[in-house]
């Protein structure tokens, strides 16, 4: 996955970073909210308006901070199941203001009611990517299958947009339906493996 080839790269950025706050007194869960109230303003302020490139500089900032605040989790020794909740729900929050910010300029001046159909798409499937790991992990079952996870699902569609907001007029729409259909793909891979486990835990 490419989270897994990507994380070890940028942690020589975050961990000094992570380490200046910790000794600043700043809280992992302030880190937390902030960035997401930074993907959030980014996305539904900026994308809506076509400043397509602009906004994706802005959203790629704030959306690091989430390992910044899992690298002060980890530097203070920190297992806070509220922040471990918190964290999961703000993914949600910045995740759905992303598309939600491309579903508005598609809608409005973007003018292209397919796109803001799949912009759409795009964020229902990827909910449903997250929420299918959520589930079976609660229920005790592994569900970590496919490719369409959280990072790539954000590097994808921010690249895009961001090729887009630089005047590659096809980057957003051929994105969009790549990202489409890896969630679907996705979507079922879970689906599939969770009945596997399933199957397997009654035998």
């Amino acid at each position: 996955m490419l989270s897994l080839r990507v994380r070890p790269a940028l942690a020589r950025v975050v961990d000094p970073v992570a380490a200046a706050l910790v000794r600043a007194g700043v809280s992992p869960d302030a880190i937390t909210v902030l960035g997401t109230l930074g993907v959030v303003t980014g996305a539904l302020v900026l994308f809506p308006r076509g400043e397509h490139f602009v906004g994706t500089l802005v959203v790629t900032v704030f959306v690091l901070t989430d390992m910044v605040d899992g690298a002060m989790a980890r530097r203070i020794e920190r297992r806070s199941l509220f922040g471990a909740w918190l964290d999961s729900t703000c993914d949600r929050l910045a995740d759905a203001a992303v598309f939600s910010g491309l579903v508005l300029w598609f809608a409005g001046e973007g003018d292209d009611r397919l796109l803001a159909g799949l912009a759409l798409c795009c964020l229902v499937a990827g909910s449903i990517v997250s929420y299918a790991k959520a589930r079976a992990e609660g229920l005790g079952l592994r569900c970590d299958v496919g490719f369409a996870e959280r990072a790539e699902r954000l590097i994808l569609v921010l690249v895009a947009t961001g090729f887009s907001g630089l005047g590659v007029t096809w980057a957003l729409p051929v994105g969009l339906w790549a990202l489409a259909v890896a969630s679907a793909v996705t979507v079922v891979q879970r689906l599939l493996e969770v009945r596997r486990q399933a199957a397997a835990a009654v035998r």
